[in-house]
C-alpha cells in the first residue's frame, strides 16, 4: 500500500518533461493520475488534450478526468511556457501571451477543480514555480514576473482554501533538463559552453533533473505532508539559498 492509493491527480503538462516525471511517479506510488496537455500522453494516465489558456477547454478537461478517475484529490499545476529576454525585447503581445499561460492558466485549472477537491479530504494542489521567483537571472524578465506570480498566488491559495482542507504548496526548481532548456540551449550560439555556464551557475554544478523535481512535487502532493501549507519548496542545487566562494 503506498500513501497515494485510491487518490486520483491530475497534472497539467504531463506530456513531457517536469509534468511527466510528476505523473510516471504518483502513478507508480499508487495515485490514478489524468495528464492534461496540447500533446497528453497514453497508458498509464488518462490523456486528455486540452490548452490551459482556453477557460472552457480547461473546465470540460477537468470535468472529464474527474468523471474519469471518480474525482479529484490532487491537481499538480504544471503546465507552462518559457520567455528570454529584458523589458525591452519582449512584446505586449508576448507577456499576455506567457501571463495568460503560466499565470492564468494556473487559476482556470485551480478554479475549475475546487469543486471536486473540496470533496476529497486529501485535497492538495502544487504549482510549478521556478528559482525564478527569487533570484534575479538575467535575460528572464517575463518568465521572472511569471513566477512571482505564482509564488505569490500559491501563499494566497493557501490562505483561502485551508479551511476547507486544501492544502496549497509550490516548488520552485532551479535550471532543469527539460525539453524546453534543451531548446535554449541547442538556439545558443555555443550550446556546449551554455550548457556549462548553466550548470555552474547552480552551486551543485549540475542541471536539476526532472525526477528530482518530481520528487518535491510528489511530497508536497502525499497526505504524509498534510501539515504543509502555502510553502516553496527550492529544488535548486543551492542555487537561491547559498554563496559560495568562487572556485580558483
Amino acid at each position: 500500500m503506498s500513501e497515494f492509493t485510491g487518490l486520483a491527480a491530475l497534472v497539467t503538462g504531463g506530456g513531457s518533461g517536469i509534468g511527466l516525471a510528476a505523473a510516471t511517479l504518483l502513478a507508480e506510488r499508487g495515485a490514478r493520475v489524468a495528464c492534461l496537455d496540447l500533446n497528453p500522453p497514453s497508458a498509464p494516465f488518462i490523456g486528455i488534450k486540452a490548452d490551459v489558456s482556453d477557460d472552457s477547454s480547461v473546465r470540460q478537461a477537468v470535468a472529464e478526468a474527474a468523471e474519469r478517475l471518480g474525482g479529484l484529490d490532487i491537481v499538480v499545476n504544471n503546465a507552462g511556457i518559457g520567455a528570454a529576454g529584458t523589458i525591452e525585447t519582449n512584446s505586449d503581445e508576448e507577456w499576455h501571451r506567457v501571463l495568460d499561460v503560466n499565470v492564468l492558466g494556473m487559476v482556470r485549472v485551480a478554479r475549475a477543480a475546487l469543486p471536486y477537491l473540496r470533496e476529497s479530504g486529501n485535497a492538495a494542489i502544487v504549482n510549478t514555480c521556478s528559482v525564478a521567483a527569487t533570484a534575479g537571472l538575467p535575460d528572464r524578465a517575463l518568465y521572472s514576473a511569471s513566477k512571482g506570480a505564482i509564488m505569490s498566488l500559491t501563499l494566497a491559495m493557501a490562505a483561502d482554501h485551508v479551511r476547507e482542507g486544501i492544502r496549497v504548496n509550490c516548488v520552485n526548481p532551479g535550471t532543469a533538463a527539460t525539453p524546453w532548456v534543451g531548446r535554449l540551449l541547442d538556439a545558443a550560439d555555443d550550446p556546449v559552453a551554455e550548457r556549462d555556464a548553466l550548470n555552474r551557475r547552480q552551486p551543485m554544478g549540475r542541471l536539476v533533473t526532472a525526477e528530482e523535481v518530481a520528487a518535491a512535487i510528489v511530497y508536497l502532493a502525499s497526505p504524509l505532508a498534510s501539515s504543509t501549507t502555502g510553502t516553496a519548496l527550492a529544488v535548486d542545487g543551492g542555487m537561491q539559498g547559498l554563496r559560495l566562494r568562487p572556485v580558483t
